[in-house]
């Protein structure tokens, strides 16, 4: 059994610690179009922001975002990172909140990005692509989408299926974290952390792609703890076993916040991969 330190596994650098994350945020809402705190349930914490590009058209591709925070912590309100790069290029961005714990279970967040993504697609039926980015417990949740039943949402056949998915330093496999004292409200029983686990429902019941054309990008930084080098490496080699188009990055002196925190970047390696990504898959 394999076992998650919470302080080798979730703790950055010191070299990454006290960035203004909130300027970030604040930045992308005073220079680009927003429309913030819009419901997407009925929920307190069920809102999500969404800054426009300067060109607003029925057939922009979106991006929507998921923090990460251990599923503990984090908010919409300091993730803006990818905003200014994105949109400039044309890209609509959504920021998603969900409810962390202890308010909110895993269950509860995996239903409420869903919602989120449901919401999305019926607000703009005309879109170019919806594509899914998360970092670390963000990632997770991205990751799970893979697996939700949309018949369900009454998107369907409307949604013609996610274009792509970015997963930043994600946690695949929520086993080991249940072994961590931080986690006993979050993941009481093995069944939560097996219901819950992206890479578990793909090891024991492979099925066929529901999108086969959907481009899945899986990475991981350089100087990302070994559990993460692990479960990245493993899920991705778990989706081209099951014939998902996948790809995996390392990313080259990246530490665990870093690698998200440098698209604010339009130079930056991810920032250049999401967006030939998306306008590849967008024509």
């Amino acid at each position: 059994m394999r076992s998650l330190s919470r302080t080798n596994t979730f703790t950055p650098g010191g070299k990454v610690v006290g960035r203004p994350l909130r300027e970030v945020t604040k930045r992308a809402r005073a220079t680009r179009r927003s429309l913030l705190d819009v419901p997407y349930g009925a929920g307190e914490g069920e809102k999500l922001d969404i800054y426009l590009p300067e060109a607003v058209s029925e057939a922009m591709p979106f991006l929507v975002f998921f923090h990460g925070g251990y599923w503990q912590s984090g908010s919409k309100d300091t993730s803006a990172f990818m905003v200014n790069p994105l949109t400039a290029q044309g890209v609509a961005v959504v920021i998603v909140a969900y409810d962390i714990a202890p308010k909110g279970t895993l269950d509860q967040m995996v239903d409420q990005v869903t919602q989120s993504i449901v919401f999305v697609q019926k607000q703009y039926p005309g879109n170019q692509g919806i594509y899914l980015c998360g970092h670390s417990a963000g990632a997770h949740l991205a990751a799970m989408m893979l697996l939700a039943d949309w018949t369900k949402h009454g998107v369907m056949p409307n949604l013609k299926g996610f274009h792509g998915f970015f997963l930043l330093s994600g946690v695949y496999d929520l086993e080991p974290i249940m072994h961590t004292s931080e986690n006993a409200p979050l993941l009481p029983t093995l069944e939560d952390a097996q219901r819950n686990s992206p890479l578990w429902h793909l090891e024991t019941a492979p099925t066929q792609p529901s999108y086969p054309a959907c481009h899945i990008l899986v990475t991981v930084g350089q100087h990302d703890s070994p559990e993460f080098h692990r479960q990245s490496r493993e899920f991705y080699q778990t989706l081209c076993h099951g014939g998902w188009k996948a790809s995996f990055e390392e990313l080259h002196d990246m530490d665990h916040f870093e690698i998200l925190w440098n698209l604010t970047q339009e130079d930056y390696v991810l920032t250049q991969i999401i967006l030939k990504t998306i306008f590849q898959e967008s024509r």
